[in-house]
């Protein structure tokens, strides 16, 4: 059971915990990026819980059904399970303003930039956002995790492209990669990782 004041990392999905091929939903594409298994593991480790949060605008445009995304997030949560820690959320957004169904066609505020997918994540799960880390590839990432009170880091592999400025777009944290980035927030967070107790191992919870 969630303990209230949790801490967790909110992670982009495309380019950030996978390799980004647009619009993919077929599992067998998808593939875990260079650091990110050892990166969840020692954040893992250090206490944090783990959330995928994600833009989907496949669905409004019409490329799949979001009835698609559910054998995605299967496959996420393998990956995570082959890695050694668990995926406790999948969040996505299936808008867009400029998406061909009607039904998904709109501003909404689960879309990132906006807040909406950690926040949800966050009250459903008990989570501190003040102790939690939203790590992402593109500056919407950035943008999201600060709107929500979370800190930031910015995963610097070349996917963005626009650079827009703002104080809201500004990372706490710039890595190469999520192995990177894990070291960085543990030491950027000062803690330590969860001992084990005499009934079994169990990551810490503040």
């Amino acid at each position: 059971m969630a303990v209230k004041g949790d801490r967790a990392i909110f992670l982009d999905k495309d380019g950030t915990l996978i390799h980004d091929l647009p619009y993919n939903v077929d599992p067998d594409e998808m593939h875990l990026t260079n650091g990110a298994a050892e990166g969840l593991l020692l954040l893992s480790k250090h206490g944090f819980r783990f959330f995928v949060v994600s833009n989907q605008p496949g669905v409004a445009l019409g490329f799949f059904p979001e009835t698609a995304l559910g054998g995605v997030e299967r496959k996420l949560a393998g990956l995570l399970d082959e890695a050694g820690v668990r995926l406790e959320g999948f969040y996505f957004c299936p808008h867009s303003p400029r998406g061909n169904l009607l039904r998904y066609t709109r501003a909404c505020m689960c879309r990132k930039p906006a807040p909406g997918l950690i926040e949800q994540a966050a009250q459903q799960h008990g989570i501190a956002l003040e102790k939690s880390w939203m790590i992402g590839d593109i500056l919407d990432d950035i943008e999201a995790g600060r709107r929500a009170g979370c800190r930031t880091a910015l995963i610097d592999n070349g996917n963005e492209t626009e650079w827009r400025p703002g104080p809201l777009r500004m990372p706490h944290l710039v890595a190469r990669d999520l192995s990177e980035a894990a070291e960085l927030i543990i030491a950027e967070s000062g803690i330590r990782a969860a001992e084990p107790c005499s009934t079994g191992s169990r990551g810490l919870r503040t």
